[in-house]
């Protein structure tokens, strides 16, 4: 690990001036193939751009950096490096502990893709150690884990469950996307992996699909990257230029996106049209304390149940005017939308199913005080 603070080494890791020209921001290499001297002789290792580009290649350095990981590697989506991990580390006959309450597209993935081909599934409860504890098979290979989770933030003990992972010979994996590294680093708490949909946070301009990986165990980084080559959903070189681009402000972005989620939160817990606010960063929430202790700061997201059902969740959905109806999230600019109707329609009718009144807000980095006065005028 880096003995440089994160600021730098979100600007520079993996990122020194182009050796031919001096251009400080690493060149979009949108090349396909490269010369080589010679059958086999590679300039630099660089053969074919699904195996190996630049462009990328900076990014996953970036990401280690950022994750205190000894590999990085980028993806075309999060969910596509959630399914290289999985038929990397899995086979026939294994087993999974997700959570109860996960990303719509990440349980589609265990309950519609990878349960076709042999691989079990239970859910629990990761906010409760035991419960995971508890859950785990002589099968069980994974333990998969959302801290902050989504839609409903909760809170996990990324240290305590590492624990239980050591205890029972199988890997903790975490998914960091709601955090961002500036603010949690589950390497450091004993997690094996770290899974990024790198289009939210990382990005954070709303303009870029993509996802990570990072470990720190070597032998596990070498494989998922023979995978990563073998089944060919890598991010392209100007994807990988915009998450790189993104990357450099997180450390910034994130406080804002902290701060104002902060008074977003205050805001709803005092408003009479809301029954239930969920936010790591209010006293009251029971992951609190965990947070605070694994948390650099709360994070931009926050979620609240509203008097009056279904219809009434969807109706302030609809007047929100500076919080954008539409899915997905940790862009500069807020959102808002009904999880149950998009983001987690998938779960409808599982353990996971959410809850029908409940409103998804990702809080972005205007002035917090327009926000304020919008989410007031939309719950009036």
């Amino acid at each position: 690990m880096s003995d440089q603070h994160f600021e730098t080494l979100a600007i520079h890791a993996g990122q020194p001036a182009d050796a031919q020209t001096g251009a400080v921001v690493t060149p979009i290499y949108q090349v396909s193939t490269y010369k080589q001297d010679g059958v086999g002789g590679l300039r630099g290792g660089y053969e074919y751009s699904r195996s190996a580009n630049p462009t990328r290649t900076a990014l996953e350095a970036n990401l280690a950096a950022l994750e205190g990981g000894s590999r990085g590697l980028a993806f075309a989506s999060g969910l596509a490096a959630e399914d290289c991990l999985l038929r990397t580390v899995l086979a026939p006959g294994d087993h999974v502990v997700i959570p109860n309450d996960a990303y719509g597209g990440t349980f589609r993935l265990f309950a519609k893709v990878v349960e076709r081909w042999g691989v079990t599934w239970s859910v629990a409860d990761t906010s409760d150690v035991q419960a995971v504890r508890d859950a785990v098979r002589p099968e069980t290979k994974l333990i998969w884990v959302e801290t902050p989770s989504n839609p409903l933030l909760g809170v996990s003990d990324i240290a305590a469950l590492a624990g239980v992972a050591r205890q029972a010979g199988v890997r903790l994996v975490v998914d960091n996307t709601f955090a961002s590294p500036y603010l949690q680093q589950p390497l450091a708490l004993g997690a094996d992996v770290v899974v990024h949909s790198t289009t939210k946070y990382m990005g954070g301009h709303s303009d870029v699909v993509g996802g990570a990986l990072v470990t720190s165990d070597a032998g596990l980084g070498e494989e998922l990257a023979y995978h990563q080559n073998a089944m060919g959903a890598v991010a392209g070189p100007f994807d990988a230029w915009l998450v790189m681009r993104g990357i450099k402000t997180l450390a910034v972005r994130m406080d804002r996106h902290s701060a104002n989620a902060t008074r977003v939160a205050h805001l709803l817990s005092a408003h009479p049209k809301v029954t239930q606010v969920y936010y790591p960063g209010l006293p009251e929430h029971p992951g609190h304390e965990v947070a605070a202790k694994q948390m650099k700061a709360f994070g931009g997201m926050v979620s609240f149940r509203v008097d009056g059902g279904e219809e009434a969740a969807v109706a302030v959905c609809d007047r929100a005017k500076l919080f954008t109806l539409g899915e997905s999230l940790g862009g500069v600019e807020s959102l808002i939308e009904h999880p149950g109707r998009m983001t987690h329609a998938s779960v409808a009718g599982s353990a996971l199913e959410v809850p029908a009144d409940l409103v998804r807000l990702s809080v972005g980095i205007e002035a917090v005080d327009d926000l304020l006065a919008d989410l007031s005028q939309a719950l009036a």
